[in-house]
């Protein structure tokens, strides 16, 4: 029979697999007729009058323009698209060629923003889109592709300020706890093309934006900081939350002044009639993908939500106790006063965390039905985020991953839920695109058994922990096996999180 871990891994992969670029584009785009061609997305109908343009920024973007242009074909005026820094070598090394474009292509391809930061590469890029957006006329048509990553990729801050001060600005706001909401908020506001700015600088042209979504619940004004789309905020968002951070007394010259001179209500919604925002992929598509798959492997599979979010550590404790309640009901045990404290526990954890369009009652209800036969595996996406407090070296989803192995194991030490010990346990959480933090690592998988293991060699996990030093800590067992590795996906839908488990 096939480990656990196999199982994870083949679902992980086929999660991205429906999200990869070149299918995803192909199901979507389609190009009709001779005469006056039109271009169709999902069915809705854009002509194409005059010359057809091509912008892309973004994780994903290599792929979808790959594919993009062989839909295309000859009717592809020019295009520019900013990709991550060794995205075309990684590819090519990883016999990805199908993502590459072709020796003769008429789009250019810059790459830049090295470990997902804004640099002068990304900068040269997003120049690069501006000019071509500011120069179209009412005939033409301009294609965005959007991913995830995009918002690093398209640095264009507003003048005086220049790029570093803007970095060191968004770091700050990072390291001090900033959600991602709130850091695009701040950086939309300082910047030239995002908030909707490439919509207007492409008017009059139309507008066609296809759209990988890495956000939950999909909101277009955040998903690489909405450079197509109403922005939803004004300046006074962006004064809130660089108060809220105690920054706003300490801001370089430039920033006050662009801050000072903003226009202080959000460009109205129609303004933006000549654009169409669309969305090709998300995160639930590829959750709802691995739900099939782990079905044909046998499991009972539910999928949690695609929006899980909140501080690593209370996401890591909702998962402890999803795991031990149907630990529970493998040893008929569920419907005992253990059973009620863990539901109790976990409803109240998930009104914490608020995640949005989960009804835990109702998940609670399938897992009672589920019975005690078939293996279950349940399964969630979205962000979660993680408070730096030590230098180590490790991602959100690592992290989470060695919180939930060292929470299943304090809880099968304690005693309080001993079925565990009659159930075999793995959770996975990866990223869709790859990579998790500044590691080549994706994710992790683990184990209470592996945390048990560290102990008996005399590791430290909660230090490992305190030290935000998780990759670490996969790294000293049996090679890296408890790492997951995929190299750049050539997509981005966020996180991934598997929990498998089967009665021993």
């Amino acid at each position: 029979t096939m480990s656990l871990r196999e199982h994870a891994l083949s679902l992980f992969r086929g999660a991205l697999g429906t999200v990869r670029p070149a299918p995803m584009l192909k199901r979507a785009l389609k190009l009709q007729g001779d005469g006056c061609p039109q271009l169709l997305v999902k069915g809705q109908a854009f002509p194409v009058k005059r010359d057809l343009y091509l912008v892309g920024f973004g994780k994903a973007v290599l792929g979808m323009a790959t594919a993009a242009e062989e839909i295309l074909g000859d009717h592809l005026t020019r295009g520019i698209i900013n990709v991550p820094l060794g995205i075309q070598e990684s590819l090519q090394q990883a016999g990805m060629q199908e993502m590459l474009l072709k020796p003769h292509s008429k789009i250019q391809v810059i790459e830049g923003a090295k470990n997902n930061l804004p640099d002068a590469e990304a900068l040269k890029g997003a120049v690069a889109i501006q000019e071509l957006a500011e120069g179209l006329t009412a005939d033409d048509l301009l294609l965005v592709l959007i991913s995830g990553g995009g918002s690093a990729l398209l640095p264009a801050p507003i003048p005086p300020i220049l790029l570093e001060e803007k970095e060191k600005l968004t770091k700050v706001l990072a390291s001090r706890g900033a959600a991602i909401q709130e850091l695009n908020i701040v950086r939309k506001t300082l910047s030239v093309l995002k908030g909707g700015g490439l919509a207007q600088l492409a008017h009059p042209a139309r507008v066609v934006s296809l759209i990988l979504s890495d956000v939950i619940g999909d909101p277009l004004d955040i998903i690489a900081s909405g450079p197509t789309a109403a922005s939803s905020h004004s300046v006074q968002d962006c004064l809130q939350i660089l108060s809220k951070y105690n920054l706003l007394h300490n801001l370089p010259k430039s920033v006050e002044m662009v801050l000072s001179s903003s226009p202080t209500k959000p460009t109205a919604p129609e303004n933006y009639s000549h654009v169409s925002n669309i969305i090709l992929g998300s995160n639930t598509l590829a959750l709802e993908e691995a739900r099939r798959q782990a079905e044909g492997l046998g499991y009972a599979a539910l999928v949690l939500s695609a929006a899980v979010h909140g501080e690593v550590g209370h996401v890591a404790t909702l998962y402890c106790q999803l795991i031990q309640l149907v630990c529970l009901g493998f040893a008929s045990l569920g419907e005992g006063p253990l059973g009620d404290e863990l539901r109790g526990n976990l409803l109240q954890l998930a009104a914490e965390l608020q995640i949005p369009g989960l009804d835990l009652d109702e998940f609670l209800q399938a897992l009672r039905g589920l019975g005690p036969d078939r293996p279950v595996c349940i399964l969630a996406g979205g962000e979660t985020t993680v408070q730096l407090q030590g230098t180590g070296k490790g991602g959100r989803n690592q992290e989470l991953a060695l919180r939930v192995g060292l929470g299943l194991h304090k809880a099968q030490a304690t005693g309080a839920s001993s079925p565990q010990g009659r159930c075999e346990i793995l959770f996975l959480s990866g990223g869709t695109d790859g990579q998790d933090g500044p590691t080549e690592a994706a994710g992790a998988f683990c184990s209470p058994g592996l945390v048990a293991e560290a102990l008996q060699e005399g590791l430290d996990v909660e230090a490992f922990l305190r030290n935000n030093d998780s990759y670490t800590f996969f790294s000293q067992f049996q090679g890296g096996h408890h790492l997951l590795v995929t190299g750049l996906t050539g997509t981005n839908v966020m996180d991934i999180q598997a929990i498998l488990i089967r009665a021993m």
